[in-house]
Order: C-alpha cells, then sequence, then structure tokens
C-alpha cells in the first residue's frame, strides 16, 4: 500500500473519525495483520497531541485455536482485568478506533455455542463500556483495511496480492481517499448531504415505516414518540464532533421494542462470529421474532436471537440508498462495515440512546418505557433491494413515499 495514501486515511481516522483531541487518550482495538495501518494512526494521533496511544491486539489464529481446543467452561467467564482495561480507558475519556477486518469464514468449524458463551461473558462484563459509547459519552469510530484471509473471500479468483491490493482500492473508494482528493473535504460535504436527510425525517416525525419488496418483505415498524434520525456524524457529550462509521452511506433510528409486525427477507448474507447467515427470513409480532428460517447458518441464527431476551427484537432502523458508491460497486464485502453501507438494514439487540429524546441520560428502565430495546448484541443485517419501497405514516395520518426503487424520493 502506498505510504502517502497509508498516512491520508489515518489522518481522516484521527481528525474526522474520532475527531481526537489534545491530551485525550486512544485506543485502537485491531488485528494483529493490521499492525502497518495501526502504526500509521498511532503516529497521527501523537502530532494531533494524544495524551497516549493504547493497542488491544487479536490474533485471529489464536482465537481459532482456543475456540477449538480450551475447555469449554472457560468461554462463560470474561477475564477481570480486560474488563479494567476497557474501563478504565473509559473512565478517562479515551476514543475508540476498532478495525473490522476478520476472516469471513473462521469460525466455520468452531460450535457455535462457544461462540455465543463468549459473547454473553464478554456483553455482561462490557455493559458500561457498550453503553457508554452508544450514549456517546466517549468518541468512537469503526474502519477497516484489508487481510489476507478477508481479501481473498471477497476476491476468490485473484493470487493473494491481488486480491488484497482490489480490496484496498474498494476500501479507499468507499472512504473517500484519493491520491489528489482532500479526504477530509470530501467528508464535510457527504456528512452535509446525510444530514440533510435526517432533518427532512425529523421535520415529519413519522410514526410507522412500512416496506415492501419483491423478495418477499412486507414489513411495519411503528417509532417511538420523540425518536430522533441520526447520520453521517455525531456528537460526544463533550460536544466532540465524530464520525463512528467510515465508511457510512446510512440515516439511523430506533425502533418502538413491540412495534414492529410482519415478514423481512434478508438481501445480503450476514457474518456473525465468523460465520455466514444467509438466505434468511424473519417473521416479527408485536416486536419479537417469533419464527425464521435461514438457507446456510441458520444454527448460528438461532444462537443470535437467543443470546438474551433482546436479541429477537430490534434496536436500529437505517436507510441507505440503492445508489450509493458502495452498493453501486457490486461487491459483497463479507463485512458488516461495508455492507450494511449497500444497503438498507435492520439491527437486532440494542438501541442506540441517542435515538430518543435525552435517552442518553436515562436509566435502562427509563428507555424501556420509552419503548427502547435493550440487549448485550447489536447486529445489522440487510434487507434493501433495487426495488425496495418504504413509506411513511404521520402523527396526522399523511402516507408518505420515502424511498423508490432503492432510493430517497427527495
Amino acid at each position: 500500500m502506498n505510504t502517502a495514501l497509508l498516512k491520508k486515511y489515518a489522518a481522516l481516522v484521527i481528525r474526522v473519525g474520532v475527531n481526537l483531541q489534545q491530551d485525550q487518550p486512544l485506543v485502537i482495538h485491531a488485528p494483529i495483520a493490521c499492525a502497518d495501518f495501526v502504526h500509521a494512526l498511532a503516529s497521527e494521533a501523537y502530532d494531533v497531541g494524544a495524551y497516549d496511544v493504547a493497542v488491544n491486539w487479536n490474533d485471529e489464529a489464536f482465537a481459532h485455536i482456543r475456540f477449538q481446543k480450551a475447555q469449554a467452561e472457560r468461554f462463560r467467564a470474561f477475564p477481570a482485568w480486560r474488563k479494567l482495561f476497557y474501563d478504565d480507558h473509559t473512565a478517562r475519556g479515551a476514543a475508540f478506533i476498532s478495525i473490522a477486518a476478520s476472516d469471513p469464514d473462521l469460525y466455520s468449524d468452531i460450535d457455535p455455542k462457544r461462540l455465543t458463551e463468549a459473547s454473553q461473558a464478554a456483553g455482561k462484563a462490557l455493559m458500561d463500556y457498550r453503553a457508554r459509547l452508544m450514549s456517546n459519552k466517549n468518541t468512537w469510530c469503526v474502519v477497516s483495511v484489508p487481510t489476507t484471509a478477508w481479501a481473498r473471500k471477497v476476491f476468490p479468483h485473484c493470487s493473494e496480492e491481488e486480491a488484497v491490493e482490489k480490496l484496498w482500492t474498494k476500501i479507499l473508494h468507499a472512504v473517500r481517499v484519493s491520491p489528489e482528493g482532500d479526504a477530509v473535504a470530501a467528508w464535510k460535504i457527504h456528512i452535509e448531504r446525510l444530514q440533510q436527510i435526517t432533518a427532512f425525517l425529523n421535520a415529519h416525525a413519522f410514526t410507522e415505516l412500512h416496506y415492501r419488496n419483491a423478495l418477499g418483505t412486507d414489513l411495519r415498524i411503528e417509532l417511538p414518540k420523540g425518536h430522533i434520525w441520526m447520520g453521517g456524524a455525531e456528537k460526544s457529550a463533550a460536544g466532540t464532533v465524530f464520525a463512528a462509521n467510515l465508511p457510512t452511506e446510512e440515516v439511523y433510528t430506533l425502533p418502538k421494542r413491540d412495534g414492529v409486525n410482519g415478514t423481512v427477507v434478508a438481501s445480503k448474507p450476514l457474518h456473525y462470529n465468523g460465520n455466514l447467515i444467509s438466505g434468511f427470513t424473519l417473521e416479527f409480532r408485536a416486536g419479537r421474532v417469533v419464527d425464521y428460517k435461514a438457507e446456510q447458518g441458520e444454527a448460528y441464527l438461532k444462537e443470535l436471537l437467543h443470546t438474551d431476551e433482546g436479541a429477537s427484537f430490534l434496536g436500529e432502523v437505517a436507510l441507505v440508498p440503492h445508489d450509493s458508491p458502495i452498493s453501486q460497486s457490486g461487491i459483497l464485502f463479507y463485512n458488516t462495515l461495508f455492507d450494511e453501507n449497500a444497503s438498507c438494514h435492520l439491527a437486532f439487540g440494542k438501541a442506540y440512546p441517542t435515538c430518543i429524546e435525552n435517552g442518553e441520560d436515562m436509566t435502562e428502565d427509563e428507555l424501556r418505557h420509552h419503548g427502547v430495546n435493550h440487549s448485550i448484541v447489536h447486529e445489522d443485517f440487510m434487507i434493501g433491494t433495487a426495488d425496495l419501497m418504504v413509506v411513511g405514516r404521520t402523527p396526522s395520518g399523511e402516507a408518505v413515499t420515502i424511498m423508490e426503487n432503492g432510493n430517497f424520493t427527495f
């Protein structure tokens, strides 16, 4: 990878992604295969005045060995020292960068129960940390760079070197980084467009969204009173403006917990816990998934939906135009960060408290009272298609077509 482009990408993540402030700590979660990019991020972070940079490395090969061979009870507990690492950094106001670049087939031979128990243990132990990030108490950003295993999955007919280079090209295009362009300026324009869309949606204060397409989706989603559409950029509790995902093409809000009814058909595979779930259909009644089926990975879908009581309810509603750059690339990335920005999507599990008025300051009981779902998981799955229609219902009962043929009508 061109060193100048790597530095430009790192600068975008530090200055726009987490918008790192003078004397602010930074934590980077990263696979060891992404070390070059981590070094570029750290260098840029110190250049803007970071208090310090801590790296939480992930070794996928070791993780696979452990899931395969360690005793089952080891996955039912989360180490206290690891919890302390997260709690200490969040308390000190750290910014968090996560590099999402895993092998899509990593855990295909692992007992899904082990993966679920590990996820549950981590979710319970890190509940405060995740709540702070989802309430924007700390700035955070999810980004990605290629790894060999991931690139070969996306481009299976290429050599390792060619696959990695192709994936780099697609990622840099998606995040608007180019040799001659000003990525920071490009993002300011893009964020402004997304915020124009959220302004339209918030002005209408829709009470319901109705999704329909030829794939079989016919779903009605109630939106709670006081819900807020967000997109492009967010603001932390300290007032720092940041972009939580690079790339991002979505605007999103939260559904009313018990107000989802009908059928939805996934339009792309879901990559979950190192496995693929594809060709799945969900039936909702009073908010809960009451029936489901999948062509591939149904056992993993079952484990996901049974993670906890809130996992079978929705926590996010996101709109993405079918003509978004990532969608138009025609590539299935096998990576939620990218695939969710190619398609309208929903999310199982926890809702973002920032998507309801004053939600970031509410307790879990108060959020539940306002119709906001809670869970230790938050997993996006894609439902957008070229023929998707989304109609909103206003408080006065007026029907407004928000999306037609997969794209916004305004």
